[in-house]
């Protein structure tokens, strides 16, 4: 057994699975819970011999480690983890933990919106050209259990902003970051700045020979760029071409251009539609062009990919009204691209664990598309303060058969109902996964 002691904080999939890694590994591994750890991650840790405590931490179980790896969902201000840091015990997360033991490619996708389902689509692309290929990060099994019980040649890893704090000699082979909005302000002390420095560390490391892709036309992207000197190679895309732009649109066409490629193919041939998911396409296309494979490959896997669950998914059309789980968009600004992608009025359902939201970015869209409110959520008082004076109705609700049955109501044939909240789910919904089943199975219920 390694002397060296690592103890894993959090026992969910991350957490565990950087437990079955550290002690495949050889360490002395200790994981502790403040809360319950579910019955099938108890059964993995017992499996793997793994010492475990859950409903508490143990202190002295805990400062005794040579190295913490630390759950994403645990804050930095955490007293345990301010406590650890003045005792100059080293705090990572399982992405810089797991990284050490493998020499996979890593292709690492965050940014504000649309993380996932870019993620999904590389992933896609990867697999269908019979690349071995292994998906992780916020999505998937946990990186570190892939890391001990498979071989992968490459990782395409969804990496969210808590995931990346914990990052330092971590190196991504190809860096995407697709936007930055403001988001988890609450955990970046209310600091836009800090939550843009945590985003940028997926660039951190890089060298010449690596890959940067990005959005050129962010705001807040582009100001950063001026700032920083990013080594890697850059490729940024837009829906127009500058002299620079790497993929871009053009009289109805994706046209993506690397050293290597030419590639384009008709925008309505798209399996994605709808404007940022252009983005979405342009940099799993671009990602899979540096990484050079064959053309006809990625546009049959951007014509054939299926979306993601939660996010814009078509439930169903009941009496001639849509009805559309978005689910997944616990921010404004993820909301905004949902309403900017809408046809038809639209009753939205809003409502959940406000994390200092500022409603100005979706005003506009809100006057001229959305024809009624639901909100649901436990305090629904800075949803009233911000939509009261837009003069169109809203009814509170705290279940989601209320709030399917209330939009039913409110809307007319033709009209569409989405779930787009806004914001996190954690005041009455187990996770943002539960909250879009438990639409859907309402929804079907009509």
């Amino acid at each position: 057994m390694n002397a060296h002691r690592i103890v894993v904080l959090g026992g969910g999939e991350s957490g565990v699975g950087s437990a079955v890694l550290a002690k495949l590994k050889g360490f002395d591994v200790f994981l502790s819970d403040k809360s319950e750890i579910k019955p099938q991650y108890k059964e993995y840790l017992d499996r793997y011999e793994i010492e475990w405590e859950e409903k508490c931490h143990t202190k002295s179980l805990i400062v005794n480690a040579n190295e913490i790896i630390k759950s994403p969902g645990i804050p930095d201000k955490a007293p345990l983890i301010v406590k650890l840091k003045q005792l100059g015990v080293p705090v990572i997360s399982e992405i810089e933990f797991a990284g050490r033991y493998t020499n996979a490619k890593m292709i690492c996708i965050t940014g504000s919106n649309g993380k996932t389902t870019t993620t999904m689509l590389v992933y896609h692309i990867l697999k269908n050209a019979g690349l071995n290929v292994g998906l992780a990060g916020n999505v998937g099994q946990s990186f570190a259990y892939q890391v001990a019980t498979q071989s992968f040649d490459y990782y395409v890893l969804e990496l969210s902003s808590f995931q990346q704090d914990g990052m330092s000699e971590f190196k991504a082979d190809i860096a995407i970051l697709l936007n930055i909005t403001p988001d988890h302000l609450d955990r970046y002390d209310y600091q836009f700045q800090k939550y843009i420095d945590s985003k940028f560390r997926i660039t951190q490391n890089q060298k010449e020979g690596d890959a940067f892709i990005y959005w050129e036309n962010d705001p807040v992207i582009k100001l950063e760029l001026e700032k920083r000197n990013i080594q890697s190679t850059l490729y940024p895309f837009a829906l127009e071409r500058t002299e620079k732009t790497a993929a871009f649109i053009e009289k109805d066409e994706l046209i993506i251009r690397t050293i290597k490629t030419l590639l384009t193919m008709p925008t309505a041939e798209l399996a994605l539609q709808g404007m940022h998911n252009t983005y979405n396409s342009m940099a799993a296309g671009l990602t899979a062009s540096i990484m050079n494979v064959r053309k006809e490959s990625i546009r049959q896997s951007l014509q054939d990919f299926q979306g993601v669950e939660h996010r814009l998914e078509y439930v169903a059309t009941v009496k001639n009204i849509t009805f559309i789980n978005d689910s997944k968009a616990t921010n404004v600004n993820s909301c905004w691209y949902a309403l900017q992608s809408m046809k038809s009025p639209v009753v939205l359902i809003l409502g959940g664990t406000d994390k200092g939201n500022d409603y100005t970015e979706i005003e506009e869209l809100v006057s001229t598309k959305v024809k009624g409110f639901v909100f649901l959520g436990v305090d629904n008082a800075p949803l009233h303060e911000f939509f009261d004076c837009k003069l169109k109705p809203c009814v509170d609700v705290t279940t989601m058969e209320d709030a399917v049955n209330a939009a039913y109501n409110m809307a007319d044939a033709g009209d569409t109902v989405l779930l787009s909240p806004c914001c996190a789910s954690f005041d009455l919904f187990a996770n943002y996964e539960d909250r879009g089943k438990q639409f859907k199975v309402n929804v079907r219920r009509l």
